[in-house]
């Protein structure tokens, strides 16, 4: 049985706090009310190797998607929630995810309200989730928020899809040559350095470099992998810190290729997320807090903030963006302002999000054919560069016979 570490009081408001062994959080509740005791909160503990294992078990955007669509379709079925939450933990292969459905399907049992129970599985559920479920518990249309939810993640998911899509055939590119490349100077060169040895050729410096960096690779391919190792980890742990992310970030909105790209995604994020939570009945300001957790790079998030705080203090949302001409284009603040002052703010960025999308669509579909030209005036200039240093010698041993 799970042990569980809970806080109960008693009916005369003495608190207990301890761990205890029970089938669930509602057998723990029978057990303490036994004993006089009403069960304030509970927690499974899990053993600490088996939750470092569900930390690397990554929620993927499809496996939230799939869940809200099918609660939505549970729900308007007229499925209780907590049999909703429990098939959804059976369907689910995902160990943290099947773990994060019971917890809040225990939490309903008890009586904590849905939005609260989301909001405390914020790495699987993001706060636009809880904050649009506490508006569907005051309005009661939950199946038509959720499946407002629903519509946000797909078209999340389909946003992110496209993306990566577009970096595969580079980045197979770019593996592919790096192990042709690592076989070329194990295998290839070290035979040509015991020839140039042997024949006692003056070799050149850039004949010299390609032998050192072979025979490096040949003796100590080991240290090279260690090292490729050292390298992304180090740069995932500066990646996490704020002086990290500043730098990157800042990197990529300055990349002639990506910067574009980089923008639109990020604007793309902000109007579906902003239009969905206005459209939910989520206020302005709330929901540019909320929104900024949708966007990927840094100065978007901290613009979406400051936006927040502007507009708390009677400002309009379309003169808040527009103090950040380098990161939304001019369409983006005008046609905010256009939906200020319609009053349909909410619709007006939803065909934003759409725009944005279809230009990143577009321009997805072009970037490999943007690249592909790059690539290739890299690899040849690394083939080049290779053939030249290695030729260069044997050229010299034909003109001395």
């Amino acid at each position: 049985m799970p042990l569980y570490s809970f806080v109960a009081k008693s009916t005369q408001g003495q608190e207990k706090k301890g761990n205890k062994s029970a089938k669930n959080e509602i057998e723990l509740a029978k057990e303490l009310k036994k004993d006089g005791y009403f069960l304030i909160s509970a927690k499974q503990k899990t053993k600490k190797r088996k939750q470092f294992f569900l930390n690397f078990n990554h929620v993927s955007l499809s496996d939230r998607l799939m869940a809200t669509r099918n609660l939505e379709v549970m729900i308007g079925a007229g499925v209780s929630l907590p049999k909703a939450l429990d098939v959804l933990a059976l369907q689910t292969k995902n160990k943290s995810f099947r773990s994060a459905l019971k917890s809040i399907e225990a939490d309903i049992l008890r009586g904590v309200a849905l939005s609260d129970a989301f909001s405390k599985h914020p790495k699987i559920f993001p706060k636009i989730y809880s904050s649009m479920i506490k508006v569907a518990e005051k309005t009661g249309e939950m199946e038509k928020i959720l499946d407002v939810l629903a519509v946000q993640t797909e078209r999340s998911y389909n946003l992110r899809t496209k993306v990566k899509g577009a970096m595969v055939y580079p980045l197979v590119i770019l593996a592919t040559m790096i192990i042709i490349g690592a076989i070329m100077m194990i295998k290839v060169v070290p035979q040509l350095s015991q020839t140039f040895t042997q024949l006692n050729v003056q070799l050149p410096a850039t004949t010299r470099a390609v032998i050192s960096f072979s025979n490096f690779l040949s003796h100590y391919w080991f240290l090279a992998f260690f090292l490729l190792v050292l390298l992304f980890f180090l740069l995932k742990i500066i990646s996490r810190t704020k002086k990290g992310k500043m730098f990157l970030h800042k990197f990529f909105l300055k990349i002639p290729l990506f910067s574009s790209l980089v923008k639109k995604i990020n604007s793309a994020y902000a109007a579906l997320s902003l239009s969905t939570l206005i459209k939910g009945g989520v206020p302005i300001v709330s929901a540019l807090g909320i929104a900024s957790d949708s966007v990927t790079n840094f100065y978007f998030k901290q613009s979406l903030l400051a936006s927040a705080k502007r507009v708390e203090k009677g400002g309009k949302l379309s003169e808040a963006i527009a103090r950040f001409p380098n990161l939304y284009s001019v369409i983006f603040i005008q046609m905010l302002k256009v939906g200020e002052e319609t009053g349909e703010t909410s619709a007006m960025l939803e065909r934003l999000s759409n725009f944005l999308e279809s230009q990143v669509d577009n321009t997805t579909k072009n970037l490999s054919s943007i690249i592909e030209p790059i690539l290739l005036l890299f690899i040849g200039g690394a083939v080049g560069f290779f053939a030249i240093s290695m030729i260069q010698p044997i050229y010299s041993i034909m003109q001395g016979i």
